[in-house]
């Protein structure tokens, strides 16, 4: 069962491989100088997609904007001076400029609104959000406020220049704008308030002054980029593809569309209910769920998922396989982990509380004891979780 799972995941993560989306994609291009700036995990990858598909076309190398992750360093702040150098220079040729943002982008390229912001603020904001509990939405309208390059304002630089935009997102269908805090795109209309984030969570007393001052003057961009873009990648994709290679191995199964981006313990719940109801003998289930930190241990949300659903399926069986597409879960080395029924035995066997490891945050020594983690090492693309649970067929051998 674990490899039937790892199977699907390992399916799953060559069908969004952002190379050959990008070599695929159709660009309408006009004659004239062509540049390129690349933002995000899959950065690398879909860099070497432009230069397969436009090889000497390109006026130049693809500038691939790669700071800190998952919070903002001074190569960040380069990434920033390079990115906007080079659309000033784009500008002043009327040229076209190819986006290729993907997640994971927020921290690697910025430069702050005001110069009373530094960049330990900067990082202190960010760790600050990413912790909070806030969902990927909320947390990027806050860095829209501070940022001079999220929500559009980064292609505002060379409004001459037409622009195109290629998106490998890890946001739900229909939200592109936040990937990588949306650098090139039109903030959304209903896009929460940056203070009303802010005072929700309670982070008044948490983010630097410099941060709030920023929050309260934030001042919303008039008028719109004159762009175009194209999601080539997304968690659907993944989703889709997990769906299949299940059913290749001979599982009936069905995919959960509505468990996507609950707090963590709300999600495992709904997790296991539907292993446990479910006539389907395995379910793919994609998003982000939002999991505050409480301790200083090493994890993420997937290890803390695979956690919760280990401890839950004690008295059960099945299985469930939680972990990145980009290969790094929270601040471990691993994508995420496994678990089934065997799990929380295995761990008292071994003297392991899965509750204390819960407690502090700890869920990747936790499954390293059991060599149940799933390491992938950076994958290249970045398109969300995945969670995929199976179940033993009643009926017929794999």
């Amino acid at each position: 069962m674990k490899d039937h799972a790892r199977a699907i995941f390992d399916h799953a993560l060559s069908a969004v491989d952002p190379r050959q989306a990008v070599k695929n994609a159709t660009l309408d291009l006009s004659p004239g100088a062509i540049y390129s700036i690349a933002i995000g995990k899959a950065a690398a990858s879909m860099a070497l997609g432009l230069e397969d598909a436009l090889g000497d076309k390109l006026t130049a190398p693809v500038l691939i904007a790669m700071g800190g992750h998952p919070l903002p360093n001074e190569n960040s702040l380069a990434a920033a001076q390079a990115a906007f150098a080079l659309l000033d220079r784009a500008k002043a040729e009327e040229a076209t400029v190819v986006f290729l943002i993907s997640g994971g982008g927020s921290a690697m390229i910025e430069w702050p609104v005001s110069d009373d912001i530094s960049l330990a603020d900067l990082q202190t904001a960010n760790r600050t959000l990413i912790s909070c509990g806030a969902s990927i939405a909320e947390v990027n309208a806050v860095r829209r406020a501070f940022s001079a390059v999220k929500g559009g304002k980064l292609a505002r630089r060379a409004q001459q220049a037409r622009t195109f935009t290629l998106i490998v997102s890890d946001t739900n269908p229909g939200d592109e704008a936040s990937v990588a805090s949306g650098p090139t795109l039109n903030t959304p209309a209903d896009s929460p308030k940056a203070i009303e984030v802010v005072e929700h969570y309670h982070l008044e007393n948490r983010l630097p002054h410099s941060i709030m001052k920023a929050v309260r003057d934030q001042k919303h961009a008039t008028g719109t980029i004159n762009e175009s873009h194209l999601v080539l990648l997304d968690n659907n994709t993944a989703i889709t593809a997990a769906r299949d290679k299940a059913m290749e191995l001979g599982f009936s199964c069905s995919t959960l569309n509505e468990i996507r981006e609950q707090p963590v313990a709300e999600g495992c719940e709904l997790l296991l209910s539907s292993l446990m109801s479910s006539s389907t003998e395995c379910a793919v289930s994609g998003g982000e769920f939002s999991c505050p930190v409480r301790g200083d241990g090493r994890g993420g949300r997937n290890l803390e998922t695979t956690l919760r659903c280990a401890i839950g399926l004690a008295n059960h069986t099945g299985l469930i396989l939680s972990a990145g597409t980009d290969g790094i879960d929270g601040n471990s080395p691993a994508a995420g982990a496994i678990a089934d029924e065997t799990t929380i035995q295995r761990a008292r066997n071994l003297g392991l509380d899965a509750n204390q490891y819960l407690a502090r945050s700890d869920s990747y020594t936790f499954f390293e004891h059991l060599g149940d983690l799933i390491i992938t090492g950076p994958t290249g693309t970045n398109v969300r979780d995945l969670r995929i649970l199976l179940r033993t067929p009643l009926t017929r051998d794999k």
